[in-house]
C-alpha cells in the first residue's frame, strides 16, 4: 500500500506541473492591465510602472514563466499584488475556514444521502421511492447561489434563526453548508438506491434472509455495505469537488475561505494568489482521490494493490 501511495504521489506532478502552466497562461490571457487594476484610476504612471515592475510584468512572458516555476519547485507561491504577504501564508489562513465547511457539507449529504438512497431501495415503485428520486433530481438541479440566497432570505432575514453571513460563530455552518450538501445528497441518494437495488437482488443477501436475520441486519450489515463502494466513489469525488466548487457559496454566505479570497483576487488581477489558489485546490482534488483509492481496500478486502 505505501509503495502505491508513493507511486501516485510522483504521478500527480505532471498533472500539478500541467495545472500550473494552463493557469499561468489563462491569466496572461485576461484583457486589462493589472497593475493599473492594482493601482488604481487615479494613479500615475510612475506608480504602475513601479508595480509592474515589482510584479515582473514588464519582462517577457517566457522569462515571466521560468521565474514563476521555478519558485514552484522550492515550495515558493510567490507575494500577494495586494498585501505584499507571501501567498503560502494567505491561503493557509482561509484554508481551515473551506475545509470546515467542505467536512460539515460532505457528511450531512452522506448521512442524509445514504439513508434516504436505502429507503428508496427498500420501498422500490412506491411513492417513497418517488417522492425520494424527485426530491433527489430538485437537489441536483438547484443552483447553490439561487438556494442560498433563497436561505437568507427566509432564515436569516425574516425568520433571523441564523447569521447571514461570516463564520464567527457555530450556527454560522448552518445556511452555507446546507446549501454545499443540497447538490451533493441527491447524487449519495440516486447512487445508493441504484446501488442497493442491486446488492438487494443478489443470492447471498436472499440466503441472509433465509437464515431468519432481522431484516435490520441483513440491510445494513450485508447489503449496504457492499452496495457502498460505488457510494464511496461518489462521496470522495464529491468532497474534492466541494472544496474548489465552494466559490458561490463562500461568496454568497461571505465566508472567509478560499473561495471568497480567489473571486477576490480574480477581480484584484492578483496573479500569484490566484495560481496559488489554484494548484492548492489541485492538490487537494489529488490528495482526496488518492483517499478515496486507499479506502476502497478497507471497504472491500477483495481489493488489493500493488503485486
Amino acid at each position: 500500500m505505501l509503495k502505491y501511495i508513493v507511486q501516485r504521489l510522483i504521478a500527480a506532478v505532471p498533472t500539478l506541473l500541467g495545472v500550473a502552466i494552463v493557469v499561468f497562461m489563462m491569466l496572461r490571457m485576461l484583457p486589462g492591465d493589472p497593475a493599473r487594476t492594482i493601482a488604481g484610476a487615479q494613479a500615475g504612471e510612475a506608480d504602475v510602472e513601479m508595480i509592474r515592475h515589482s510584479l515582473g510584468l514588464d519582462q517577457p512572458v517566457g522569462t515571466q514563466f521560468v521565474t514563476f516555476i521555478t519558485r514552484l519547485a522550492h515550495l515558493d507561491l510567490g507575494q500577494s499584488a495586494r498585501s505584499s504577504q507571501p501567498v503560502g501564508q494567505e491561503v493557509m489562513a482561509r484554508l481551515p475556514y473551506t475545509v470546515e465547511l467542505a467536512l460539515v457539507a460532505i457528511v450531512l449529504a452522506t448521512a442524509i444521502g445514504v439513508i434516504a438512497g436505502v429507503i428508496a431501495a427498500t420501498h422500490h415503485n412506491s411513492r417513497v421511492d418517488y417522492l425520494v428520486s424527485a426530491a433527489s433530481l430538485f437537489g441536483v438541479s438547484m443552483p447553490v447561489y439561487w438556494l442560498g440566497l433563497m436561505l437568507i432570505v427566509v432564515f436569516a432575514i425574516n425568520l433571523q434563526w441564523f447569521p447571514a453571513a461570516g463564520a464567527d460563530q457555530p450556527l454560522s455552518f448552518v445556511l452555507p453548508s446546507f446549501t454545499l450538501a443540497s447538490f451533493v445528497v441527491g447524487l449519495i441518494a440516486r447512487m445508493t438506491r441504484s446501488s442497493m437495488l442491486e446488492v438487494l437482488r443478489q443470492d447471498y443477501v436472499q440466503t441472509a434472509r433465509s437464515k431468519g436475520l432481522h431484516e435490520r441486519v441483513v440491510l445494513y450489515v450485508h447489503a449496504l455495505r457492499n452496495a457502498l463502494l460505488p457510494v464511496v466513489t461518489i462521496v470522495g469525488l464529491q468532497f474534492g469537488t466541494l472544496l474548489g466548487g465552494a466559490v458561490l457559496t463562500e461568496t454568497v454566505f461571505g465566508w472567509p475561505g478560499i473561495g471568497q479570497l480567489l473571486v477576490d483576487s480574480i477581480f484584484a488581477r492578483d496573479y500569484p494568489v490566484v495560481q496559488g489558489i489554484t494548484l492548492t485546490f489541485s492538490s487537494l482534488f489529488i490528495l482526496v482521490n488518492l483517499a478515496v483509492d486507499v479506502l476502497y481496500a478497507y471497504v472491500d478486502p477483495r481489493i488489493h494493490y500493488g503485486s
